[in-house]
């Protein structure tokens, strides 16, 4: 197969690493891709969001599978402009991609089919903010209702700052959803979804907010790992059963069936799991850690759900160990993130490019927040932390910053139900 990977970012450069481990794939491009993706997959400087130049690509470089990555260019329809040139493609339709698209869609979902989830109002003017919020507390939780790269999220137990993010969101035109705070460790569980049928990878743990102890602002993801250790035998099975089948029932018979990812956010609490989210693609920083424990060959895994065809597909296969990965950001991240500074030691195995180019001299450099993700595989969860970090050691950015607690709690035995 020749398969195009479309996106930027460490989970494409994850995806390509998986893809180049399968016999069965012959060609790579990654499209517009990144500096490090450049060294295993043939590359074009293409808007990802575009339908127009990713139909364009298509047709001139001809390949068997089209595997999109970024959720921006599911909502906006490209899925759906591959398909329609004949062409099979990993990634649901603009309809079903709503699922990430609109966190209301996605609650009316829910609600359709019994799925446990935080309540939740939606608030689209300022004079119902103030209202809304005496409904909600002691935590708030204050989400944009659109796409907003994993970075719309504020989580506090002060109502001024929560009220603050709403009220900014709310100036920008963005409708605000306000929900009711679930408790419990959160789990992140992709699963392949084609129509009805359900198969889940391995069940992962991101760390959201930018510094150790989960403290300051949310981000697209600091780091993750997997297996989950503290995870009952039986939980993803439950999940399964009890939210994602379900839920890929009802789009069905909404008539959106969904076929490609489905990332549900779970935290699990003391009645069992309950969705804090919906996806409708990998998550970076997971995939991150989840591909490089799949034996499975990737690109028949998701040739066959592009294809229809996921029921007839052998149980998946996983390495022993776990994985872990964390992310180097730039100077300045989540906020303004500084760019254009040289990176050093980055060319060894197990480093994912995600905000990286090369500058005029031909030096590697920062061109994004999250910069690297860096992945560690051992025998056990101490193991890959270990070899995980040991990486990072050996790389230089100017200011650049990282978590030194990724997995730790999971290692120490200090997550339960």
């Amino acid at each position: 197969m020749r398969v195009l990977v479309i996106g930027s970012g460490a989970r494409e450069h994850a995806l390509l690493l998986a893809l180049q481990r399968d016999p069965s794939v012959t060609a790579l491009m990654c499209a517009p891709g990144n500096a490090g993706t450049a060294d295993i997959a043939e590359q074009r400087d293409v808007d990802a969001a575009s339908t127009d130049d990713v139909v364009a690509l298509v047709r001139d470089w001809t390949p068997d599978l089209v595997i999109i990555g970024p959720e921006v260019p599911l909502v906006l329809g490209v899925a759906d402009a591959v398909r329609k040139v004949g062409v099979p493609c990993f990634g649901p339709s603009a309809a079903a991609a709503q699922i990430e698209g609109s966190k209301a869609f996605a609650k009316d979902i829910m609600a359709e089919a019994g799925v446990r989830t935080a309540h939740a109002e939606i608030v689209d003017t300022p004079a119902a903010l103030d209202p809304a919020m005496d409904r909600f507390g002691p935590t708030w939780v204050v989400k944009d209702d659109r796409l907003a790269g994993g970075k719309g999220v504020v989580v506090s137990a002060d109502r001024a700052v929560a009220r603050d993010h709403a009220a900014e969101l709310l100036e920008k035109g963005h409708p605000v959803l306000l929900e009711s705070f679930l408790d419990g460790p959160e789990v992140s569980l992709f699963c392949l979804v084609d129509g009805e049928t359900v198969v889940p990878l391995l069940p992962a743990q991101d760390h959201k907010r930018v510094g150790d102890d989960d403290s300051g602002p949310n981000t697209g993801g600091m780091g993750a790992y997997a297996p989950l250790p503290w995870l009952p035998d039986g939980m993803v099975e439950q999940i399964v059963r009890d939210v994602v089948e379900p839920v890929a029932r009802q789009m069905v018979q909404r008539g959106c069936p969904f076929s490609g990812l489905l990332y549900a956010g779970l935290a699990i609490g003391k009645d069992g799991p309950a969705v804090v989210e919906f996806n409708c693609r990998f998550g970076d920083p997971e995939t991150q850690v989840v591909l490089d424990l799949l034996d499975s060959p990737l690109g028949e895994v998701l040739n066959a759900v592009a294809t229809g065809t996921l029921g007839e597909l052998p149980p998946l296969r996983w390495k022993p160990g776990s994985s872990v990965t964390v992310v180097l950001a730039a100077e300045n991240y989540p906020a303004s993130p500084r760019t254009g500074d040289v990176i050093t030691g980055a060319g060894i195995e197990g480093v994912l490019h995600a905000g990286t180019a090369r500058n005029a001299d031909g030096d590697l450099v920062s061109a994004g927040g999250r910069v690297l993700s860096i992945v560690g595989h051992g025998a056990d969860l101490d193991a890959a932390r270990a070899d995980a970090y040991d990486k990072v050691g050996r790389i230089t950015l100017r200011a650049g910053h990282f978590r030194t607690d990724i997995g730790k709690a999971a290692a120490e035995g200090r997550i339960s139900l």
